[in-house]
């Protein structure tokens, strides 16, 4: 397995990292799905990869309670990334963040029973809570830290200011956030910035909610929560379609597919950029780690990025409503 460096003076982890997010939200569809899900992150580890993401509010817990299980004998060989900070109601929608103080360590005392570990090995706020100063937030971090509960700081949809802002508090990381081929705006300020301090990138949604793996076909079911994001709504994703229609040609002749093209180009990005793959399947592994073996030529590289420049994927990211609360 290849390895990268976790930040300036973090670990080696690797290259790729499992997310397990997996939309369970009760323990009925956790119990259907157990053997699954626990078969995949058994085999992530077997092939090698390390790095676990998860958050104290995927299925309400229930996701660090899969994990603790399947690491019991294993702690050594992983490095557990956890997010905190958002306020979930029992069905598993998201209603708020609190990033004071007290609830971070609140979730933090959690989590760590949930695990079954004496240490996180990166802790970090999902999004910055606007009604609390971020010297705060990551104040609290810091003091986990210092008492042996958390090893590293990790930002989570942080802004090229508030990274700095935290850096002076602890170094940072570690910032997971949007970018693929389809989301690029990181790379005006963003990355620069978190570059200089030596925070290392964790891009999620490499795939874009499944879009740039080729696989999505019109019409939307009726019920799939894609059809809120504007670009899954109209012309936008006719638009976006023939996009990837693109992309699969290019990966065909390269002997791969789609998924592995845009994993590829994420992890050629830089040795600091560590992406989330979301896996399910035990057999998704094999495929998504053939993303470390594509090598583009100098044409190639120019050739993606000027197809999948930034505003080549029509539509904003988010709901209006959506864009409008983070910008609060």
């Amino acid at each position: 397995m290849n390895t990268r460096k976790l930040g300036k003076n973090g670990p080696e982890v690797s290259a790729i990292s499992i997310g397990t997010s997996w939309g369970i939200n009760n323990m009925t569809a956790w119990n259907q799905s157990k053997k699954q899900l626990t078969d995949t992150l058994y085999k992530a580890i077997d092939a090698g990869i390390n790095f676990i993401n998860t958050a104290d509010f995927y299925g309400c817990g229930i996701s660090e309670l899969m994990i603790g299980e399947v690491i019991k004998q294993r702690r050594k060989e992983v490095f557990i990334s956890v997010k905190t900070g958002a306020v979930i109601n029992p069905e598993g929608h998201f209603i708020g963040l609190d990033g004071s103080p007290k609830a971070i360590k609140n979730y933090c005392a959690y989590s760590l029973k949930r695990l079954g570990v004496d240490e996180i090995d990166l802790y970090q706020p999902c999004r910055i809570d606007p009604n609390i100063p971020i010297e705060e937030t990551v104040g609290a971090v810091k003091d986990l830290i210092d008492e042996g509960k958390v090893r590293y700081l990790g930002l989570s949809e942080a802004n090229a200011e508030q990274l700095q802002s935290a850096n002076k508090i602890h170094p940072v990381a570690a910032l997971e956030i949007e970018y693929s081929l389809a989301t690029r705006f990181i790379e005006k300020e963003i990355l620069p910035i978190a570059r200089t301090l030596g925070t290392a990138i964790v891009p999620y949604s490499a795939f874009y909610y499944g879009l740039l793996t080729g696989k999505m076909r019109l019409p939307l079911a009726p019920n799939d929560y894609k059809s809120m994001f504007p670009r899954f709504q109209g012309e936008n994703l006719e638009h976006n379609l023939r996009k990837v229609e693109w992309l699969k040609e290019f990966a065909a002749n390269k002997g791969m597919i789609a998924s592995q093209v845009a994993l590829a180009w994420l992890l050629n990005q830089g040795n600091d950029m560590i992406p989330i793959v979301g896996m399910t399947k035990p057999e998704r592994i094999a495929d998504n780690l053939k993303a470390l073996e594509i090598i583009f030529t100098r044409e190639e590289m120019e050739c993606l990025n000027n197809e999948f420049k930034e505003g080549a994927i029509k539509g904003d990211r988010y709901p209006p409503a959506f864009l409008a609360w983070a910008a609060s």
